[in-house]
Order: structure tokens, then sequence, then C-alpha cells
């Protein structure tokens, strides 16, 4: 059999290793083959690419060291860095939906942005772990792009397939069936983005501004390299010449980058004029609107989007979501049940399952799922499961139990703030005053957006005649949620006494 043939159909069945290695094999008989050539190119940019339009965490050195000035006070909807916690239309109190730290409330599905929040401070960027699976903060390069040369390095042991520095670009540049296998190659496979932005420059240059592709391209390297104008134009310009939904998906997420997340809606809404129903642009939608805090508009496009997709589990998971933090249990439950059918086994699903059961008092049903959570769970998620055990137990008056799985959720998750200040009222409850005080300002110091600690705190300070820590915390827990109440009353309590004083 010919063995292009055989690399071939190496290739078409994802076959990446063996189709390399074949190509190989020709290239050191016949070095200017340029079929093989290309080939190996191709299988090696496989095995390593990683969709750009997906695929995008806000690396520590974006957040805290961005140089982008946007308005201190933007327009209430108009931001997503400025999103104020219960303030979005449809949106349940900061008292039924836990936010993140970036003050936007906890989703439904895990998914590029929604795992990091702002910082205020470089000290909080860095003690902050953000990712599902390492300690360490988001930088650009953790799961998004492969560090420079390494993959090259594994591909071929005796040094890299292709010495960029030795290029003629120019001359690649003048040849369209090479130049686009190179490009991938040297954008995905050796994340070199100078050298590809020069490739895209040149061929662009040498296809006289005509073809979409590279345009689209181009604005690829430029975004990767912080260059949103620069990437706004390009994508732009290709739209242009060719309307395709990936397009639309860049030029949108150019501006969520910028914060500019209502022109974004209108992009995807442009791509929706040109590609109705286009499942894609309406989970654009969606997202930014949940990112906003909009809460009627995420679940209406979220529900678009299963009446095109019902097997679209981040639309079915958010709906699910939404439903169960306004108090509607029941209705999550057909959600969740939803996704079980669909064959999601994991320990996220059988623990949201349990909450719902729950609260929709099937009680029996709920401890069989935290158990069958417990049993899929892997190290970063058993902080979580026992940590809602340990809420079922308080529901159901077991204080002991409760107690066992807040301890057992600090033993996997040392920096779990919301077990810190759950187990400082059950001590509390046990009269033991300097302890609960102890998991209170741990738990307070661990997660400054919660205002629950901050309160919590305050009143124990009250209690024990710490006027000025009580009204302190107060003030903090109103920073938290403007809204709450009860440290609205204890605020004016102690503005009471200390008039008097």
């Amino acid at each position: 059999m010919d063995p292009l043939f055989l690399a071939n159909s190496f290739y078409r069945r994802r076959k990446y290793e063996k189709a390399v290695e074949i190509c190989s094999q020709i290239l050191e008989k016949t070095p200017y083959d340029q079929a093989a050539w290309t080939l190996k190119t191709r299988a090696l940019t496989e095995q390593v690419y990683v969709d750009e339009v997906e695929v995008d965490e806000e690396g520590i050195a974006e957040m805290v060291m961005d140089d982008n000035a946007i308005a201190q006070i933007a327009r209430p909807g108009t931001s997503l860095k400025m999103v104020k916690p219960g303030t979005g239309q449809g949106a349940p109190s900061q008292a039924m939906r836990p936010m993140s730290q970036s003050g936007r409330p906890l989703s439904g599905f895990v998914r590029p942005g929604t795992q990091s929040g702002r910082p205020g401070t470089m000290d909080q960027a860095i003690r902050t772990p953000r990712t599902a699976h390492t300690a360490r903060p988001v930088t650009s390069a953790s799961g998004r792009y492969v560090r420079l040369g390494t993959a090259s390095m594994l591909s071929t042991p005796d040094g890299p397939f292709i010495n960029l520095a030795r290029l003629n670009f120019s001359k690649y540049a003048q040849r369209p069936n090479l130049a686009k296998a190179l490009f991938e190659y040297i954008f995905h496979h050796e994340n070199d983005v100078r050298h590809a932005l020069e490739l895209a420059a040149l061929a662009t240059e040498a296809c006289q501004y005509k073809d979409w592709w590279w345009k689209v391209q181009l604005g690829k390297c430029y975004y990767r390299l912080g260059l949103y104008r620069e990437a706004e134009k390009q994508f732009k310009s290709a739209l242009k010449h060719q309307d395709i939904i990936d397009t639309y998906l860049y030029l949108a997420k150019v501006y969520v980058r910028l914060d500019q997340p209502l022109t974004a809606v209108d992009v995807y809404k442009q791509g929706l004029d040109k590609f109705p129903n286009s499942v894609p642009l309406l989970t654009g939608i969606a997202r930014i609107y949940e990112g906003l805090n909009d809460m009627t508009n995420a679940t209406k496009f979220y529900k678009d989007i299963l009446t095109q997709d019902s097997m679209h589990v981040e639309a079915i998971a958010c709906i699910a979501t939404h439903h169960f933090y306004t108090d509607q249990p029941e209705v999550a439950l057909k959600f969740y049940r939803r996704l079980l059918q669909m064959g999601v086994y994991n320990a996220e699903l059988f623990n949201n399952l349990g909450l719902c059961c729950f609260y929709a008092q099937q009680y029996d049903m709920a401890l069989t799922c935290f158990d069958r959570a417990l049993s899929l769970s892997t190290e970063e998620t058993l902080s979580e499961v026992w940590y809602n055990i340990g809420h079922v137990a308080l529901g159901i008056g077991d204080m002991n139990l409760a107690y066992q799985s807040f301890r057992l959720t600090l033993s996997y998750n040392n920096n779990h703030a919301e077990a810190y200040n759950n187990l400082g009222v059950l001590e509390l409850r046990k009269g033991h005053v300097e302890q609960a005080r102890a998991f209170f300002q741990a738990s307070s110091a661990l997660a400054s957006h919660m205002f629950e600690p901050h309160y919590n705190f305050s009143q124990l300070a009250d209690q024990i005649g710490d006027m000025q820590s009580s009204f302190s915390s107060a003030k903090k827990s109103l920073e938290a949620f403007p809204d709450h109440a009860d440290s609205k009353d204890i605020l004016k309590q102690l503005k009471a006494q200390f008039s008097i004083i």
C-alpha cells in the first residue's frame, strides 16, 4: 500500500502519531515531498489543537496588569466587570444565590471565564486558586496554550520538525496550499504568535487582501497579543468578504475582553440575522446576559437553544440552576434528570440531584444521590459534596453529622470559606465563643465577597460588647450585600448606641 495513502487514512481516523511516523519515514527518503510535509504538519497541529472560540481563560497577568482603562462608574447593565450583586433583572437575591468573587452569580455550568473573578488586589489574585484542577492561579498558559517549544520537542526528540528561524516566510506566503498548514502549525503547535503574525501578514498581502481566512488569522494573532482594536478591525474586514459564524464569535469575544457586553450582544444578533437560530450565537448571548446578572433574558435564550438542540448540556444545566435558586427545586429536578438520561454521569450532577430532592422533600432519594456523588467524587469535588451533606444534616436537625461534614469539607479543601462560616455558627450554638470568632474571621479573610461571615462576626462581637468590631463588620457585610436587612438593623442599633455615648 502507498505509505502516503496509509498516513492520510490514519490522519482521517485521528491516529495522528501513526500518521506522523509514516510521514517522517517518507521525508527521510524524499525530504522535499510537499504532500508528506503538509500532512505531517497538519497531524502535529491536530495533536495540540485548541478551539480558540471556546477556550479563553483570562489569566492573572491580564487581570491585574491590564492597562486598558474602563469607566470607573459604568452605567448599570453595561459592564461585566462592574456587576453589582442582586441588581440584575429576574435575578434572585444574593441571600438565595451565592456570588463568585467578581460579584457574578455562580453559573450552572463551568466554562472558561466563570471560574475566574476579577480580583481587587494582586495579593488576592495570587492567593485565590481559580481552576478546578490546580491550586495555582490561572495563567494564560494553563490549560490553553502549549508552552513554547515543548510540543515540538516531544514530537521529535532530535529537535523541532520545522526550524522557524531559518524559514523564508515570503516564499511560503506565495503558496497558499502550504501557507495555511504552516500557519496553524506555528500558531497552535509552536505557540509562536510573532512568527505566525508575520506569515499571516505576508499571505494577506500576497492574496491582495481578499482572503477572509487570513484576515481571521491576523485577528487571532492580534487578540493573543492583547491588541484588541487591531483584532476588531481584522474580524470586521473578514466579515465584509465572507459571513462565517466563527468570525462573529471571535469579534464578540474581543468586545467581551474590552468590557463592552452590549456591543458583543449586538454582534451576536447580527450573526443571527445571517444564520438564524445558530446555537453557538444564542449560547454567546445567553452567557453575556448571565454574566450581567440578567437572568430573565439569559433563561429565555437558553430555552431558545433547547428548541434548536434539545441535548445542549450547558443550557439544561443553567436553566436547572436558575429554577433551583428561584425556589423551584421540583422543576430543577426535571432538568437534572434529563441530563442523567442523556448520559451525563458525574459527582456534580448527583450532588445537584441530591440538593433538589432534599428541598423537594424527597429525603430518601437525597441521601442515595449524595452517596452516589461521594463514590464518583475526585479530590476537587469531595469538599463540595460534604459541604452539601452538612447542609442537609442542618435541615434535618442532626448537628453532629453537620459538624462532622463541615470538618470533612475542610480536610479536603482548607480554603472553603462557607464551611468555616457554618462551623462558626455551630460552635456559637455550643457556647464556644472564641472558636466561633476564629472561624468567622478565617471565613471573612478567605472570601471578602461573602456577607454571611461579616454579619455573623458582627452579631458575635455585639453580644460580647465589642461594638467597634461589630460596627466595622456590619459595614463590610453591607458592602458585600447592600440590601441585607439584618445588617442594616444591627448597624442602626450600633449607631443609636454610639450617639448615646
